[in-house]
């Protein structure tokens, strides 16, 4: 058995074995989406957040292992490591206890405790901790020497080594952690000479602001954080230093004497010197990993809800990125995403080349057949948005509003270089959100994850762990939807279970030399994609049109066997099967239980046969903003407005209410019922209902609320 998992079953509430199972099948290179899909007889069923999470601890108890064998060795070359010492190490698996077991020999700067060692102290420390000694200054008279020069230097150095032992005591750091978790307030004062500067106004709530460090919400904490890093704000956490003082000294102070004034006065200094600031810093860095975490959280779950949004679909879309001096850059595009003309129109002022705008996008859309169009919302958005719903168009054409966040980065990337080598930033731009409303998924994982505009202060976490969540976010995602083999580009193949950027390039030159895959088992032909990449790859790839129709489906090649004799038993082909409903309510799955096929997978595969290469995102809606409002001067509270969803975050969510500011429903307007998190009202592009309830025109500020009757 993985000797973690024990620990991971404990922490995240699974059944061990589940827990095993999923260590082996990562142990042998499997991937989280393929392990959740098609492994679930092994896993005990486990989605893919608890998979992750097994795999998040298992990596993190990889680290803390390594950890403790430098410990181990560290102890052990120092002469100090003793049977019950390597005991206690073994059996720790909690990082904050690990260290601090190894406290005490860990090696340090030279210290003041550590020149009273040099001084020959040490021995006088033992007496005083001791308190048994009535007249401490007789026994550090024996002490006296050419370094140590009197009394009172004797003395004190010994005080130097019992505060250095106090503060390293591990029962003395659980109490002095007991008393931050109960009652640590986190404050933040502004820096004096900032408090007038236009840098400063952004952090004018955190000025003079303290609230206990256990209720500080993740957002605050991040602000504060970033308010002390730019020189703003003053942060600290602190205690009530008395009470805590006085619970030390019950533990080490033993009766009265002059033995036990000085122990008395080792305690406080020590604490206020040693162990105060240490353990500030440690709760410091935990509340801020806890913000971080929850921070990450939320833009995780945005980007998910970004990239799972509904698409268009294979439809003739044009594309408009909108502008007012530099006009409108327009584009056409085919069903595939492939770029058919591009031009700039003028409707809005200065120039206001309106009927000149209104006829050219009338012709390109006879000319080009096209199906919707795709309207940026950032710079006159509306404006353009409105010019659009007055044209005319001799056949139904949608218009759809599209998140532009980060178009800008894709279109100046390197990436869009490769795809339009010979088109500026302003086209790449254009193509971006006309290919967004196709397909959003295919489209922003061309972009830094990051960069997409839908996090809290993602800035200002941990890099390292923001990266691997958002990498891990748009892996979960793309093979949720699954991917057509023939279409799919470089970049959203990379993100393919057991594919990665090299067999993504591979395929793709493959596709480009052959010609279009015309079954999975293609695929085996790929330069370098061998056994495992392929079990890893092939049900999470469609291809449409195949001769086998399971290659269209999330059936594993693994299970098509099952799949044929099912078709066998109801004496009909597999194409048949697939295309009678009827033939598959005849068909009982209990049939075909082995000992390596159980009822979660048949019960897959079934539903599969009813409705193969089925998209699970939903079906995109339009959307319309109030024709009465334009700009935040036409706001009056009490306004009912449709608006959509643009950002959620753990104190609420912003809405576009069609004005250039987004505003704010603030967690406790979500619902007249409690909520303890906005997703579980709303989501992105959610189309919603508000009411204005405060409009700041002096900060351009908007507070919205659902709490009303619709």
């Amino acid at each position: 058995m993985n000797i973690f998992t024990d620990i991971i079953a404990r922490e995240l509430s699974l059944p061990k074995d589940n827990v095993e199972s999923t260590l082996k099948l990562l142990d042998e290179g499997c991937t989280i989406p393929f392990i959740s899909r098609y492994r679930k007889e092994r896993t005990g069923g486990l989605d893919e957040v608890q998979i992750a999470a097994i795999s998040s601890w298992n990596e993190r108890l990889k680290e803390l292992a390594h950890r403790k064998e430098t410990i181990v060795e560290t102890i052990t070359s120092q002469g100090n490591m003793t049977p019950e010492l390597s005991r206690r190490i073994a059996e720790c698996w909690d990082a904050t206890t690990l260290e601090d077991i190894y406290l005490p020999y860990k090696p340090k700067r030279r210290t003041r405790a550590a020149v009273a060692r040099e001084q020959g102290l040490e021995p006088l420390a033992d007496i005083i901790m001791k308190q048994h000694e009535s007249q401490p200054e007789r026994a550090a008279q024996r002490f006296v020497n050419d370094q140590v020069t009197d009394i009172e230097q004797a003395i004190k150095g010994a005080q130097d080594i019992i505060a250095e032992r106090i503060s390293e005591d591990e029962r003395t750091r659980q109490i002095v952690r007991q008393s931050f978790r109960r009652s640590a307030v986190i404050s933040s004062k502004v820096v004096k000479n900032k408090k007038d500067t236009d840098e400063a106004r952004n952090y004018s709530s955190y000025f003079d602001w303290s609230e206990p460090l256990r209720r500080c919400t993740s957002h605050r904490l991040l602000a504060m954080r970033r308010g002390e890093r730019e020189g703003i704000l003053r942060v600290s956490i602190s205690i009530n230093e008395e009470e805590c003082i006085e619970q030390l000294c019950r533990r080490y102070v033993h009766g009265r004497g002059p033995c036990q004034q000085l122990v008395a006065e080792t305690v406080e200094d020590g604490f206020k010197r040693l162990l105060e600031p240490s353990i500030e810093n440690e709760f410091a860095a935990l509340s801020k990993e806890r913000a971080d975490d929850e921070a990450i959280g939320v833009f995780r779950d945005n980007l998910r809800q970004l990239l799972l949004a509904a698409p268009l679909g294979p439809k003739r879309v044009l594309g408009i990125d909108p502008g007012f001096r530099t006009g409108c850059k327009v584009v056409c595009l085919d069903e595939q995403g492939n770029l058919l003309h591009h031009s700039v129109i003028f409707p809005h002022p200065p120039q206001r080349y309106r009927m000149q705008a209104k006829i050219e996008v009338e012709r390109l859309v006879k000319s080009y057949a096209i199906e919707a169009i795709a309207i940026g919302n950032g710079t006159a958005s509306r404006e353009t948005d409105e010019f659009a719903h007055e044209l005319e168009f001799d056949h139904d054409v949608k218009i759809f509003v599209v998140s532009e966040d980060a178009a800008s980065i894709y279109s100046a990337s390197k990436l869009a270089r490769e795809e339009f080598p010979d088109e500026d930033v302003t086209v790449r731009g254009a193509v971006s959100i006309g290919r967004r409303l196709m397909d959003p998924l295919a489209e922003l994982v061309k972009i830094d994850p990051k960069s997409i505009g839908v996090g809290q202060y993602q800035h200002d976490v941990d890099q390292t762990k923001l990266k691997q969540s958002l990498d891990q976010t748009v892996v979960l995602s793309v093979n949720s939807v699954g991917v057509d083999l023939n279409t799919a580009s470089q970049q959203l193949l990379t993100y393919v279970s057991g594919l990665g950027p090299s067999l993504a390039k591979n395929i793709v030159d493959y596709r480009r030399e052959n010609g279009a895959f015309t079954s999975r088992s293609q695929l085996k032909k790929v330069p370098r994609l061998g056994p495992a990449a392929f079990q890893q790859c092939a049900g999470f790839l469609r291809i449409h049109g195949a001769k086998n129709p399971l290659d269209n489906s999330a059936v594993h090649p693994e299970s098509y066997s099952i799949v044929e004799q099912m078709a066998r038993d109801s004496h009909c082909t597999v194409a048949e099967l697939v295309a009678e409903k009827d033939r598959q309510k005849g068909i009982d799955i209990n049939k075909y239980v082995t000992a390596e096929v159980g009822l979660p997978t048949l019960t897959d595969i079934m539903k599969e046969l009813s409705a193969p290469g089925r998209d699970p995102r939903e079906q995109i809606e339009e959307f319309s903003f109030s024709k009465d409002v334009h700009t935040i001067d036409d706001l009056v509270e009490g306004m009912v407005l449709p608006g959509i969803v643009t950002n959620i975050t753990k104190f609420g969510c912003f809405v576009d209410i069609g004005v250039h500011n987004d505003g704010l429903v603030h967690i406790s307007h979500l619902s007249d019922r409690f909520v303890r998190d906005p997703n579980e009202i709303v989501h992105l592009h959610q189309h919603v209902m508000v009411k204005v309830i405060e409009v700041d025109f002096e900060r351009n500020r908007i507070s919205l609320s659902m709490k009303f009757k619709q």
